[in-house]
């Protein structure tokens, strides 16, 4: 009697024998987590690596954008240098995450996902040898070329920002490694060591006993020694002392004449320091920003901007920028670099047959090089950014 009542019961739970078993269904198609976009977002800890350096309430969006844009593009810089470099200009893919930190990708994150971000500049190909290498698209392979050929006509005003460096640093010596490591930031081409003999009027490479190599200014040039702050004092005297003010709050207007109120007004303005003549005794150890720069830069908002974090930052000199956030004078590497990374985010759909319009035929330019402006002269049917930069650090 028993068993006949389960019969009956299975057949009430499943009137249909034929119908499968509900066990066997999946259920990996139901939503059993709320997605990552309705998530609550975690406050981040508050430290120096995520505190912002500049209040909510006082930053300028453009100067943040750039920044912003400049980490967005850290592998692409970082990993064109890095390629570069190598002897044929390719990296086994088994190998990057080695070189993370060249690479500039995160630790135990995978290359190739970065590599896929910028599809028309980076490619992976099966070597005989039946690994997977990463290198250059034929359309970097060109791009790479006009940046090479930007460098030898900049050549000149590159090595005027060295000597330069040079005048005003201490004892006019710099070590080599240390204008090496920099010369991103100063656009100074990777093979600058090399091309310090060609001029011995101006450079002298020094050994030290450490085995240090040392650069040495020869002569001294009194023409190069005037910063664009001193021209400017020439031209608008109020405009300069009027850069570098520490704020002082006033009490009510005490009716003076204009001559009293320039001479309260040299109370709270910092003297014009020339770069060149007593700029070296600050002694900055060669390219360094301590913390006494930082607490500086920070209290003159009118001259300078500081972006990002308190562990890392960015200082802005606003006048060079217009209201867009835009450089007002820009330096060829910089132009070139911003079409790059206009490339860099280009999709397929974007790109195609823009490269066969640009590289159909062999490019000629002839660079006319006009107040720190590159003019691309059409010779073949079609024409063409540091830095921060990316943007180039502004020798006075």
């Amino acid at each position: 009697m028993g068993c006949r009542i389960f019969f009956l019961a299975k057949h009430l739970l499943n009137p249909n024998p034929n119908f499968p078993n509900p066990r066997s269904f999946s259920t990996s198609f139901l939503i059993t987590k709320t997605p990552k976009k309705h998530r609550l977002k975690r406050p981040k800890p508050d430290s120096p690596r995520t505190r912002s350096v500049t209040p909510d309430s006082n930053k300028i969006p453009h100067f943040e954008s750039l920044l912003t844009r400049d980490a967005n593009f850290r592998f692409l810089t970082k990993t064109k240098e890095f390629l570069s470099k190598q002897p044929e200009q390719i990296l086994r893919l088994d190998d990057a995450g080695k070189f993370y930190r060249e690479l500039g990708f995160p630790r135990g994150r995978k290359v190739t996902k970065s590599i896929s971000r910028h599809p028309h500049l980076f490619t992976t190909y099966r070597h005989s040898d039946n690994k997977i290498w990463l290198g250059f698209t034929d359309f970097m392979d060109r791009l790479l070329v006009e940046e090479r050929s930007i460098m030898e006509a900049m050549e000149e005003d590159r090595v005027t920002r060295v000597r330069k460096l040079l005048m005003m640093s201490k004892n006019k010596r710099i070590p080599l490694s240390k204008i090496y490591h920099k010369r991103l930031i100063f656009g100074i081409p990777e093979d600058f060591r090399d091309k310090i003999k060609k001029y011995p009027d101006y450079f002298r490479l020094v050994v030290e006993d450490d085995g240090k190599q040392v650069l040495e200014l020869v002569n001294w040039d009194p023409s190069l020694a005037v910063s664009a702050l001193e021209r400017e004092f020439l031209v608008n005297e109020d405009k300069v002392k009027k850069a570098f003010k520490f704020p002082v709050k006033y009490g009510k207007d005490l009716g003076l004449e204009e001559n009293d109120v320039k001479k309260l007004n040299l109370l709270n303005t910092l003297p014009l320091v020339s770069p060149y003549s007593d700029g070296w005794k600050l002694d900055l150890d060669e390219f360094s920003l301590t913390r006494q720069t930082y607490e500086m830069l920070k209290r003159q908002p009118r001259t300078f901007y500081l972006a990002g974090t308190e562990m890392n930052w960015a200082v802005f000199l606003k006048d060079r920028y217009d209201d867009n956030g835009n450089l007002i004078d820009k330096d060829p590497l910089v132009v070139f670099n911003e079409k790059l990374y206009k490339f860099a985010e280009m999709q397929e759909e974007e790109i195609s047959g823009f490269r066969e319009k640009l590289f159909g035929n062999e490019l000629h330019y002839r660079y006319c090089l006009s107040a720190n402006v590159i003019i691309g002269i059409l010779i073949s049917p079609w024409t063409r950014s540091c830095s921060s930069h990316m943007p180039l650090h502004p020798i006075c």
